[in-house]
């Protein structure tokens, strides 16, 4: 019997394939890639036209060993990585390690790992496409270059073991303008108002927000003017000056793509972009399920395409039609992306096997696991049934000049709604109901009037979900690399993560300040999309790979001398304090560390005495009278604080200011080029007077 070889990345994966092949295929596991460049220097030949050096990854000569055993055995070999770019780069350096031909390599690709997909793969076996190698060996090869070339900068000017890459560099740089937004923030005043009706005859009130006047939309800015309002509504009489009622269809989300799964598991289910992968990773390759042995769960993880596959579409329309009726069934195709390219060549992330539900497979998943599976089966289903149908009725109430506006929906058909809808969701659709008796005749009186003040709310912090979202928008990096973007500026300490915020860390700003002086072009968001547009140039064959590198590296090259000699005057000195050192009477310097600045004795090694450090801002504390000094939370997130903590609790995410404020005696916050009052019900804002440069 022919003797045919499969080889895959990892053993999950291997051992879910096994079960579908008979006896005449042997399948092993590559464990990921064993070719790389080396860490050890930049490892691409810039004289001989950016030839890059490959090298065997430590650790992997046994495993090539074994392969290479099995490929002498073997009649016909198949190279069955991953269907993305990386998997292909993998599939191509096991060819040239294993010095099969390029004539005898027989690359397959699939979706997702059932039987009939291996086997269908097989069938369609193909050589390599060196256009999506090309692709991958570029996108490798440029961050190697910035990382190289960067990183021993950054250890010059600010300390040793930071980093810099084409994709977190962008990333930190988003985080750290919206810190500046929010820091310059300063809140607006502004009220609304809402009332309560009551219509003769109905036994309860209902409730109307306040639009305006009869011709326009008006925005209420301050106290006086909610007065003034309110003084006309009350005397005023209502009456009803248009109704309208009509049917609102609300159609289910798409399949999940890599961003959008990587979003809900972090909404729905708090799982770090992380976590979320590794979980979908264990799922796709493959879990052991009780009466149905090692199967895989999910199509390919790593996907931009809403695309879903004719027999997975048909199989999920039956399912929807045995188990919830024939009217639930989605008659339209699936809808198209919003004009991005997608790689077609993927699907939606989907159940494998539809009739798989999660109530099935329960007892057979780990929490976490179940949870995941739960969310992507429920996403896909309701994804393939009709749109929900709402009762809808709005009202327009005119009395005194102004108008108050009500809206009420009811929910008259489910659809997707009976397998999947998010909570607040729910929650803002199915309150209310309508406005049924309701009528332009209809006598109605004006029973109380709610007026509210509010202060207008500075951007949110980034959360991995958000941050996802802005990559994806801004069309930088890919599905696979948004996970470890956001673990590497998390892992560097450029960032932390409190309560699913993201903040810079001081150590980040230093790092986004040099980028930004030194490489304006790396980290800028228009630059890092146009070179993922570049890359997907190389994937269709377009563009020719070292045309990219060509154009890059001299650049890059010429940015790292000016930045050697203009960076100079920026270079972060060990700083001298007064402390004086209590163990040898030096004066202590300010040194850098993980978790920010620190006091170190400058006679290391010989003492080794350290301290933290206080940076005082020349700012009394409003409460005691001692200084306020700079602190950090636990994670490194900065906060201005009293220097007698913990006994005076005074403290402030924003810079306090010398000055008092002139309203209310209370303290002034720097957030931006003004002055603004703590007490928010205050208000209180000025100009801040312009530092002089020294």
């Amino acid at each position: 019997m022919a003797k045919n070889l499969l080889i895959v990345e990892s053993p999950a994966k291997a051992k879910t394939i096994k079960k579908f092949l008979g006896t005449s295929y042997e399948v092993v596991a590559s464990n990921g890639h064993v070719r790389d460049i080396p860490k050890s220097r930049m490892g691409i030949d810039v004289e001989n036209d950016y030839e890059p050096k490959y090298i065997t990854i430590r650790g992997k000569g046994d495993v090539l060993a074994k392969m290479r055993k099995e490929v002498r055995k073997a009649d016909k070999v198949y190279l069955a990585t991953d269907p993305d770019r990386e998997g292909e780069a993998i599939s191509w350096h096991l060819s040239q390690a294993l010095k099969i031909e390029d004539a005898n390599v027989n690359r397959i690709t699939f979706n997702e790992i059932t039987k009939n997909a291996i086997r269908n793969s097989i069938k369609e076996a193909r050589g390599i496409d060196m256009n999506l190698v090309d692709a991958q060996q570029t996108r490798r090869m440029l961050d190697r270059m910035i990382g190289y070339r960067i990183s021993p900068l950054l250890w010059e000017k600010v300390k040793r073991g930071l980093s810099a890459g084409r994709v977190q560099s962008v990333a930190l740089r988003i985080i750290c303008d919206r810190e500046e937004e929010i820091s310059a923030f300063v809140p607006k005043e502004y009220w609304s108002m809402e009332a309560d009706f009551a219509v003769k005859g109905a036994k309860k009130p209902f409730r109307a927000k306040f639009y305006g006047d009869t011709k326009s939309k008006i925005t209420i800015g301050s106290g006086a003017e909610a007065e003034e309002i309110l003084a006309a509504v009350k005397k005023a009489e209502f009456k009803v000056a248009e109704i309208k009622t009509g049917e609102r269809k609300r159609q289910a989300a798409p399949p999940f793509t890599t961003s959008t799964l990587q979003q809900e598991a972090a909404k729905a289910l708090n799982f770090s972009t992380q976590k979320t992968m590794r979980l979908a990773q264990q799922l796709y390759e493959g879990v052991d399920v009780k009466g149905h042995g090692t199967i895989g769960l999910i199509s390919y993880l790593r996907t931009d395409s809403i695309r879903v596959s004719e027999e997975a579409d048909a199989a999920a329309k039956q399912f929807i039609g045995e188990n919830y009726g024939k009217e639930f069934i989605i008659e339209s195709g699936q809808k198209k992306a919003n004009g991005k390219k997608i790689q077609d060549a993927h699907e939606a992330i989907r159940p494998t096997y539809v009739e798989l539900t999660p109530a099935i497979v329960k007892e057979s998943l780990s929490r976490d696991q179940f949870r995941l599976y739960q969310l992507i089966w429920k996403r896909f289903v309701a994804s393939r049934m009709q749109a929900a149908r709402y009762e809808t009725a709005s009202v327009k109430l005119d009395g005194g000049g102004y108008r108050f506006t009500a809206t009420a929906s009811e929910l008259v058909f489910e659809g997707f709604l009976t397998v999947y809808c998010p909570e607040e969701e729910e929650e803002e659709e199915l309150r209310g109901g309508l406005l049924k008796d309701l009528t332009k005749d209809s006598e109605i009186t004006l029973k109380e009037v709610f007026p509210a003040k509010h202060f207008t709310a500075p951007p949110a912090h980034y959360t991995e979900a958000s941050l996802v979202k802005t990559l994806e928008e801004l069309g930088i990096g890919r599905p696979s690399t948004y996970a470890p973007t956001i673990t590497t500026i998390l892992a560097r300490r450029y960032v932390i993560k409190e309560n699913k915020n993201l903040y810079v860390t001081e150590l980040g700003e230093a790092v986004n300040r040099i980028m930004k002086q030194a490489f304006p072009a790396i980290v800028d968001v228009n630059f890092t999309a146009t070179m993922e547009a570049l890359l997907d140039a190389v994937e269709n064959g377009e563009v020719f790979w070292k045309t990219i590198l060509r154009n890059f590296y001299p650049d890059l090259e010429e940015s790292l001398k000016n930045a050697e000699s203009e960076l100079e005057n920026i270079k972060i000195e060990d700083e001298v304090t007064d402390v004086v050192c209590d163990v040898c009477g030096r004066r202590m310097v300010v040194k850098y560390g993980p978790h920010g600045k620190f006091l170190a004795c400058p006679g290391f090694p010989e003492c080794r005495n350290t301290k933290p450090y206080l940076e005082k801002i020349g700012v009394s504390c409003p409460k005691c009278g001692k200084e306020v000094v700079v602190r950090k939370t636990k994670k490194g997130r900065r906060y201005f604080g009293c220097e007698a903590n913990p006994e005076c609790d005074f403290m402030s995410w924003q810079k306090p200011s010398a000055k008092r404020c002139p309203q209310c005696g209370g303290v002034l916050l720097e957030k931006g080029a003004k002055l603004v009052c703590a007490a928010e019900e205050c208000g209180y804002v000025e100009e801040q007077e312009k530092k002089k440069e020294a």
